[in-house]
């Protein structure tokens, strides 16, 4: 999916379901993920730190909820390849480590990148 041409936000549409959405959700031309959240609060977040808080099986202990991911694992200039809607409630980044399995709920990204008040 090419990231460029057009907001992903622009290519679906959502049910209110759960935590409301973002208003935007795109890449800037540094290529951090910045998230307009609804009334306009916009927050731009470094990939890696975004790839580091991956919530997937592999990176995250699902009993626990303990980090298995080591930031020190992972490569500096990490990026996003591509990003794709699940549902109506979330997204799934590509990154260019190859990862891409970690479901980003509305309600996870609002924690990961809460509204600046």
């Amino acid at each position: 999916m090419n990231c460029d041409a057009m907001g992903l936000l622009d290519r679906i549409t959502f049910r209110k379901q759960g935590a409301e959405p973002p208003e935007a959700l795109d890449l800037t031309e540094r290529g951090e993920i910045r998230i307009v959240w609804p009334g306009g609060q916009e927050v731009v977040v470094p990939a890696l730190d975004m790839r580091d808080a991956c919530p997937c099986a592999g990176c995250v202990e699902e009993g626990t909820g303990r980090k298995l991911l080591d930031r020190a694992t992972l490569p500096a200039g990490v990026r996003v390849k591509g990003i794709e809607p699940v549902g109506n409630y979330a997204v799934k980044f590509q990154w260019s480590d190859g990862h891409d399995t970690g479901i980003y709920s509305w309600s996870y990204l609002r924690d990961v990148a809460p509204p600046r008040s």
